[in-house]
């Protein structure tokens, strides 16, 4: 969980053939080392419902500085939707309250995994 890239290929590995909609938290400690990655929430072909409450108890529980999240695309659009963005700022404002740091969240499919901190979105 070092770079990016890693980061994104990891992610990849663990989501990308997947035919529903997953969501996923790798934990970090403050040396952003792999403390415990988790799939909290399950959903359909096209969506997943993720509630914040639930990402920062894990985080709290785990004793997390910091988390990278992930969730796959099935129908294969690599590209965040609207409602990507929105649960991204609503967990960045929910974890920052307890000083955990979000550093990442990559949208995967079965061809490519994109960083929506690399893209400003974050």
């Amino acid at each position: 969980m070092s770079d990016p890239e890693s980061a994104a290929q990891f992610f990849r590995l663990r989501l990308a053939s997947e035919p529903r909609e997953h969501f996923e938290v790798a934990f970090l400690d403050n040396r952003h080392r792999l403390l415990a990655v988790e799939r909290l929430f399950s959903g359909t072909i096209d969506q997943s419902e993720v509630h914040p409450r639930i990402v920062v108890q894990r985080a709290l529980a785990l004793n997390a500085a910091a988390v990278m999240l992930a969730h796959n695309h099935p129908s294969g659009d690599v590209q965040p939707s609207s409602a990507d963005r929105s649960i991204t700022g609503r967990l960045k404002g929910a974890l920052a309250l307890v000083e955990i740091r979000l550093l990442d969240h990559f949208v995967v499919t079965n061809l490519a995994a994109v960083s929506m901190a690399a893209k400003g979105m974050v």
